[in-house]
């Protein structure tokens, strides 16, 4: 679920950052207002100086198109000003009125006593993530003994570079479960390596690690891991993301930390 302050927050500062670029321009515009018609398929420009004017004096397109070109700036300037400050007023009345009555807050006002008794009808973004990640499942059952790198969770995983993968989003605080049962349309069962919650729009992004890219029969399995992936309704870049190393490329730490951080916090 999307977070509604956020949402018209992030709307608020967009107009403002645009309000403020269209002020700059505001007195640098020409006099008068741009006239167009249209004759024989042909768009025709005309400025007009005089008030009570309906003509305009014609504009020759080439020659003088920088100066059209300002006119119509102009116009679109001055409207473009009322409808984004009318905006800007009503979204923060907007957001003032839901800080102080949205529903959530009803629970959030109680004691802590009584915040212990009740389940709330629709949970706040930390409660949601705690329930998803107190999730109990059967792992893949797959080699169970491979698993022999320990996580700072508490778990245990295949790989170092998992280890590193999973406690990267231990640290940031993401929540994740590993090798978490995914059913597809056939009914068949796959345990993707990382299953992470987006916490700010309550979706799950599948995180697949290829280690093994040099040997050619693990690159073709895990091709046709993605085409399972795609026929299931799961994208690259989408829903579906991937880290990868090969022997002359190793694990790219910072770069995978930031892309957690920039995806996921």
């Amino acid at each position: 679920m999307y977070n509604v302050a956020e949402v018209l927050n992030a709307r608020i500062e967009c107009i403002k950052r645009a309000i403020k670029l269209a002020e700059k321009e505001e007195g640098r515009f020409p006099e008068g207002r741009l006239r167009t018609s249209k004759s024989s398929g042909r768009v025709r420009y005309y400025e007009v100086q005089e008030k009570n004017d309906t003509n305009g004096e014609y504009l020759h397109k080439t020659k003088q198109l920088h100066l059209i070109k300002s006119l119509a700036q102009k116009d679109y300037n001055e409207k473009f000003l009322i409808k984004a400050r009318e905006e800007q007023k009503l979204l923060e009345k907007l957001l003032l009125k839901y800080r102080k009555s949205y529903c959530e807050s009803v629970y959030e006002n109680l004691s802590e006593g009584r915040q212990n008794l009740i389940r709330p009808y629709i949970l706040s973004d930390d409660q949601f993530a705690h329930e998803w990640q107190s999730r109990t499942f059967k792992t893949n059952p797959y080699r169970i003994e491979n698993k022999i790198y320990d996580t700072r969770k508490g778990e245990k995983v295949r790989s170092k570079s998992e280890a590193i993968i999973a406690d990267m989003l231990f640290e940031m605080g993401i929540p994740y479960h590993y090798e978490y049962p995914l059913r597809l349309k056939d009914g068949n069962v796959r345990f993707p390596d990382f299953t992470i919650l987006k916490v700010s729009t309550r979706e799950e992004i599948y995180l697949e690690h290829f280690g093994l890219l040099d040997d050619e029969e693990y690159r073709k399995e895990n091709m046709y891991k993605l085409d399972i992936y795609r026929a299931n309704g799961i994208y690259i870049g989408k829903n579906l993301l991937f880290t990868y190393e090969t022997v002359d490329t190793p694990l790219d730490i910072n770069g995978i930390r930031q892309m957690l951080k920039n995806l996921f916090l």
